[in-house]
């Protein structure tokens, strides 16, 4: 049959959740520093206090848009592209995070196709 090569069988349920766990892991990461790098730029760039620039970049990470009114050049410009930088970093974060599960489920779907 076609599909013979797709008979190797599914990954065992504990270690489908361990590979899991190390891709949340990963996504944590991308997040984290994401977060902390837009936190950092409107601190720095747009002369916010902490807590307003790590809500700033939150809400443009989560595509949502932002709070406060920048007045600086520097805070207008760090703000453009991290909105950028943002949206690429969101669609990484949530492509991590479920790459595992997606895969898990082409690989159940391939396995019963194979048994036709």
């Amino acid at each position: 049959m076609a599909f013979e090569h797709y008979k190797t069988p599914l990954l065992a349920r504990k270690r489908f959740i361990r590979r899991q766990l190390r891709y949340t892991g990963f996504s944590l990461i991308i997040l984290s520093l994401s977060l902390g790098l837009g936190t950092i730029g409107y601190k720095v760039f747009g002369h916010l206090a902490w807590i307003d620039a790590l809500l700033n970049a939150s809400m443009i990470l989560t595509g949502m848009g932002p709070v406060d009114r920048l007045e600086t050049t520097g805070g207008k410009l760090f703000s453009s592209f991290y909105a950028l930088f943002s949206g690429i970093a969101f669609l990484t974060f949530a492509g991590v995070l479920f790459a595992p599960v997606y895969h898990r489920f082409l690989h159940k779907l391939h396995l019963h196709i194979a048994d036709r």
